[in-house]
């Protein structure tokens, strides 16, 4: 997940278009395919052993437009570009003709990012609703159409706005948790790896190109909105039962703020309790869990939590 590129003076949601470039060329040196969004389930089911990069891109900055589109647009590679509707035209922000321009292409997806990409998580559904309803008709009106991918603002989700997002007619939804994707994955809290000027550094992102799905078939609580009553979440995690060495687990959360290597205890072989001791502070309340595997991979699974009262 992309947002601005080579606008330096935001470097938490700013990429140097020089790095772009060089994670482009990692990403063809391994010999990953890149999925196109028009085929996703397809590409998904498919060559399943075989790695794919979905490269998605938040927001609509006018940075895009000038610096990360025309790679794209030379080199044909398939993106999704999520749109907030309020925002178009707006200063900084690329305008509809420019939207309209780079969907015409067929390796291209416009989705849908809310109508004001406020913390929509924190307000009531009517309110959630009226937002995401607001964004659907504007699309259909610059469109044609609306789309069949939606991007939480700021990734955040509570089980009733998931809901909300499939009785709209969207097909998936994507996050801000690390991870990746699968067969077995929810379609509508799809993780990605947020990359940015400190989490898009070459090496790092030489790691992530490496990482592979750590199969869950359910995560307890379900339900990621955290109130205080219920923060500290008791986390669990049921796997599936083909996962080799699952024993060698090791978790991190940001529990009080501050980032720790977390007790797991095992209930059965392939289902474990995460001991979260200390209240998540802030926005945020994340969760990272990682098992290496042979020649350098590692499985990865990341839990974003959201806070109530910021």
């Amino acid at each position: 997940m992309y947002h601005r590129f080579n606008e330096n003076k935001y470097p938490s949601t700013n990429i140097k278009i020089e790095d772009f470039k060089k994670h482009i060329e990692i990403i063809k040196n391994q010999n990953i395919e890149f999925v196109n969004p028009k085929n996703f389930e397809i590409d998904l089911s498919k060559k399943k052993k075989k790695r794919k990069i979905l490269l998605t891109i938040d927001d609509g900055y006018s940075s895009f437009y000038e610096n990360a589109w025309p790679i794209l647009k030379e080199k044909k590679i398939p993106f999704i570009l999520f749109i907030s509707t309020r925002e178009v035209g707006s200063n900084g922000y690329m305008n509809w003709e420019q939207i309209k321009n780079i969907s015409k292409e067929d390796f291209v997806e416009i989705g849908n990012h809310s109508h004001t990409h406020e913390y929509l998580v924190d307000e009531n559904l009517e309110t959630i609703k009226r937002d995401i309803v607001t964004s659907i008709n504007i699309f259909k009106k610059n469109m044609g159409h609306n789309s069949n991918f939606f991007s939480y603002p700021f990734g955040e989700y509570s089980l009733e706005f998931k809901e909300l997002i499939k009785s709209l007619g969207f097909k998936y939804a994507l996050g801000q948790h690390s991870g990746v994707i699968d067969e077995t994955k929810d379609f509508y809290e799809l993780p990605r790896f947020p990359i940015n000027e400190k989490y898009g550094e070459i090496k790092r992102f030489v790691t992530i190109t490496k990482t592979l799905p750590l199969k869950f078939k359910k995560i307890f609580p379900e339900e990621r909105f955290l109130l205080k009553n219920n923060n500290p979440p008791k986390v669990k995690i049921e796997f599936y039962n083909n996962i080799n060495n699952l024993k060698s687990l090791n978790c991190y959360s940001n529990e009080g703020n501050k980032w720790r290597n977390s007790k797991i205890n095992f209930i059965s072989d392939y289902s474990l309790k995460i001991n979260i001791d200390e209240k998540f502070l802030g926005e945020r309340g994340r969760i990272n869990c990682s098992l290496r595997e042979k020649d350098g991979y590692w499985r990865w699974l990341g839990i974003q939590f959201v806070l109530a009262d910021r």
